[in-house]
Order: structure tokens, then C-alpha cells, then sequence
């Protein structure tokens, strides 16, 4: 099962944070991302740039709206994402436990939805239905 684990933090620490604050915190990322491809559950992750370079669109009418920013403003912005393959949530949940955003911030743990999966009882289903 895939898992998203979304990071959330106040920038404002990473504004604020020294030259060496700011080494030790991409060693700490460093060091969970080697242990996730170990472990063979890493499938992708980034760290994003701040909320202040977001664009968010909206469509109305059929037409984009573009604004500038995030979508809302929070005590806690989306920093960066990990994507896991895991057995399950609790294995998720330990992993997510390890990013160092959590100490200060926070992880959503979410299941990415398996849409072949979903295709395929559908239509093993819809094949029994006709049997």
C-alpha cells in the first residue's frame, strides 16, 4: 500500500534558523531519507520552496483563477512529501514518526488510492454480475 506523508512546519523556523541550524536539519532529513531506501519503502519525496512562491489555481466559469500564495493561510505551512510503499498504516505511521519535521510540526499520513486496484475488482464484479 502507498502512503503520502505531507510535512508540515512553520517556515518561520527556517527563516530564523542559522547556517548551522539549517545543516543539522538537512542532515536529519538525510539520514531518515537513506533509511527509508534501505528499508526499500522510498518511492519519492522533495521539500518544497516556501508558501510565498505558491500559486494556487482555482477554475470558475471554465476559467483559471490564478493567485498568488497558498490556498490559506496556517500556523503551519506544507513543507515537503515522502512517498512509501508500506505494508501497512502502522509501519506508515513509525516511519512518519522518524521525519524531523514531526518533532516541531507535523505528518499526514495518507493512503494514495489504488485506482488499478479499484478497476480491476470493479470489473470482477460487474463479470460476476453477468454470470
Amino acid at each position: 500500500m502507498q502512503y503520502l506523508l505531507t510535512i508540515y512546519v512553520d517556515e518561520a523556523d527556517f527563516a530564523n534558523a542559522t547556517p548551522e541550524d539549517g545543516m543539522k536539519m538537512m542532515a536529519a532529513y538525510d539520514a531518515v531519507t537513506e533509511e527509508l531506501k534501505q528499508a526499500g519503502v522510498f518511492l519519492g519525496g522533495e521539500g518544497l520552496q516556501a508558501t510565498s512562491t505558491a500559486t494556487t489555481v482555482r477554475v470558475r466559469d471554465g476559467e483559471p483563477l490564478l493567485t498568488d500564495g497558498p490556498f490559506a493561510e496556517t500556523r503551519e505551512q506544507l513543507a515537503g512529501f515522502y512517498l512509501l510503499d508500506c505494508g501497512d498504516l502502522d509501519e506508515a505511521v513509525g516511519w512518519a514518526a522518524k521525519i524531523p519535521g514531526a518533532a516541531r510540526g507535523s505528518v499526514e499520513v495518507r493512503p494514495v488510492i489504488d485506482y488499478e486496484g479499484r478497476r480491476a475488482r470493479a470489473e470482477a464484479g460487474s463479470a460476476a454480475a453477468r454470470a
